[in-house]
């Protein structure tokens, strides 16, 4: 998206927005990391601590800050390099259980999707639809909703997707190939005849949003990850049924470290 020009990002910039390592200097003022410490890149830079997402009482409103000075890896240098520079707010600490192999693509896709499955707000027991759930995304989102004990439809509209979301867990597995309708059937015979309890929808595809509303409940989340220049969602789904949508993006401090909370707690 970068190379794209989808963000306006002045080139040439080293690339690679998902990295762990160890520190080897801090500034004057952190307090929170020391030399010899194993991390997972925090993305924003400088946010202003002003706004009212850095003052909020929320602490889940930390990475919309819009006067950071950039991401890591978009706008400003990133991880594909023997050194980066991070911003200590933002940079998690990694613990010995997970290797830094590991937590590196947990910067980006982890935090995007663990935090995607919190905006859910479901609760052990309940369904949670993802379309686009045999891909890079998709896998740890199937992952990480089963570690939060939610029973997991995976949806993908490619075999390796497909073969892909069994391998990770997912309770269900569908054909986003067939038939809309189709799909929203199958999507209700193994829920009670209601539809999902939330969709997480990670595909650009251009039918993708429409098919994750679709096979959620009435009054049920939505929530958009995926990135298309337009997100295509029938007036009905708002309007009749009542679909609540949200958007997600990255994680808060405090979230990110609840992810590797979880990761070491439950694997």
């Amino acid at each position: 998206m970068v190379l794209a020009g989808k963000f306006g990002t002045k080139l040439p910039v080293t690339p690679s927005h998902e990295g762990g390592g160890t520190v080897v200097s801090t500034g004057s003022s952190v307090t929170s990391f020391k030399t010899g410490d194993r991390v997972m890149c925090g993305l924003p830079l400088h946010p202003c601590g002003f706004c009212p997402d850095c003052t909020s009482t929320s602490p889940s409103t930390r990475q919309y800050c819009a006067s950071v000075e950039g991401h890591v890896g978009v706008f400003i240098d990133g991880c594909l390099a023997e050194y980066v520079y991070l911003d200590a707010r933002f940079t998690t600490k990694v613990p010995d259980e997970v290797s830094l192999v590991s937590a590196a693509p947990l910067a980006y896709a982890g935090r995007t999707v663990w935090r995607a499955v919190l905006q859910t707000g479901l609760k052990e027991g309940e369904w949670v639809a993802i379309v686009g759930s045999g891909g890079r995304l998709g896998h740890l989102g199937i992952q990480f909703a089963k570690n939060r004990k939610l029973k997991v439809i995976g949806i993908d509209a490619r075999d390796e997707g497909l073969s892909f979301s069994r391998e990770n867990g997912a309770d269900v597995v569908l054909d986003a190939r067939k038939e809309k309708e189709v799909v929203v059937n199958e999507v209700k015979k193994v829920t009670g005849g209601y539809g999902a309890d939330a969709t997480i929808v990670l595909s650009d595809a251009d039918s993708a949003a429409a098919l994750g509303c679709a096979v959620t409940r009435m009054h049920g989340t939505f929530v958009e990850i995926a990135q298309p220049d337009e997100v295509k969602i029938p007036f009905k789904e708002l309007i009749f049924r009542d679909i609540r949508v949200k958007g997600s993006f990255l994680c808060s401090p405090k979230e990110s470290k609840g992810m590797m909370d979880a990761i070491v707690e439950r694997g």
